[in-house]
């Protein structure tokens, strides 16, 4: 699989990162029920397939994912680079919930504990997983910076920033990339945080590139019902009406088009995310065996122009008739 420079840094990351949300298992931001052994088997499948690097958070089933992942790669840590998130945190882990909390010494807490839960001696790219409390920004930034002068961190980065936040975040220390929800039905990013990103040299690993599962083509409103009643996906609104539907639409009128070319709807949604320059990686998520070795071909998978534009004409139609509803 290509690889592409994360921004500033020295990292070569495949342009398809494995995301273990999924493989946390059940809390409130749960996907269902998940088997630990299936998800250690799909994550060396992942690295089976070449991908060399993780994305995972200490969120992800409160510790879980982080824990599975560190049991996946003993013995492998040289082929992969891991990437996890501080600034979110619980206090009753029955409970499932978390809260955001961005103190310097909740910050310092939880990079200590997500290496002893992943088992290893530094964390290749630690990111803030959300920008809250927004007034402590500075504070666990500056923090995260003393702690990569120490090396327990080699570089920082931020997830679901602003540009204005991502200003003041780099009048501290760099930036090594952003981590914004990127897909055929979540763009906003386009507009601002994309051309920021590209003048301040910061890479962009985008998640949820196939909208957790909607743009594989497997849901319509009879499945989204039959998902478990713990699933977070049924409380989005991209898994209500009238979006659902207007994607939906869009997707069959694509099925031809990837069915001729030899691809999935899948890989047509990864692609079509990593066509954009500015964008270094994309993030797939994986939690059994089988299902990375599908969406993996991706990577190497550059769009005609065309097929851009017309799949882009799609969209903005699917926008109106959901503006119009």
């Amino acid at each position: 699989m290509r690889t592409k420079k994360l921004g500033y840094t020295d990292l070569e990351l495949t342009t398809i990162g494995l995301g273990t949300w999924a493989i946390g298992g059940q809390w409130f931001w749960g996907w269902g029920p998940q088997d630990d052994k299936e998800s250690v088997k799909a994550i060396n499948e992942a690295l089976d397939q070449g991908i060399n690097w993780i994305d995972t958070a200490p969120a992800y089933g409160l510790g879980h994912a982080e824990t599975i992942v560190g049991q996946a790669i003993k013995g492998r840590r040289d082929e992969i680079t891991v990437a996890t998130k501080c600034g979110r945190c619980w206090d009753d882990p029955s409970s499932g919930m978390i809260f955001a909390r961005l103190k310097a010494e909740s910050v310092r807490e939880e990079v200590e504990a997500s290496l002893t839960r992943l088992d290893i001696d530094v964390i290749d790219l630690l990111q803030i997983h959300w920008p809250q409390p927004d007034e402590d920004i500075e504070e666990a930034w500056t923090e995260i910076a003393r702690i990569a002068e120490e090396g327990k961190i080699r570089y920082a980065g931020v997830s679901n920033f602003s540009v204005s936040q991502m200003e003041r975040a780099l009048a501290i220390h760099p930036i090594a990339s952003l981590q914004p929800p990127y897909s055929m039905v979540k763009r906003g990013i386009e507009s601002a945080q994309l051309p920021f990103c590209k003048e301040h040299n910061i890479g962009v690993v985008a998640y949820s590139p196939m909208q957790a599962g909607l743009l594989t083509g497997k849901y319509n409103t009879d499945s989204v019902a039959s998902l478990a009643e713990d699933d977070w996906r049924k409380r989005n609104e991209e898994f209500q009406e009238p979006r659902l539907s207007a994607t939906v639409d869009v997707l069959e009128q694509l099925k031809p088009f990837t069915e001729q070319s030899g691809h999935t709807l899948a890989q047509l949604a990864v692609a079509w995310v990593l066509r954009r320059p500015e964008v270094t990686a994309a993030i797939v998520g994986a939690r059994r065996p089988g299902q990375i070795s599908q969406t993996a071909p991706a990577g190497d998978w550059i769009l005609d122009v065309d097929i851009i534009q017309k799949i882009n004409n799609m969209l903005e139609d699917r926008d109106a008739r959901i503006a119009g509803a």
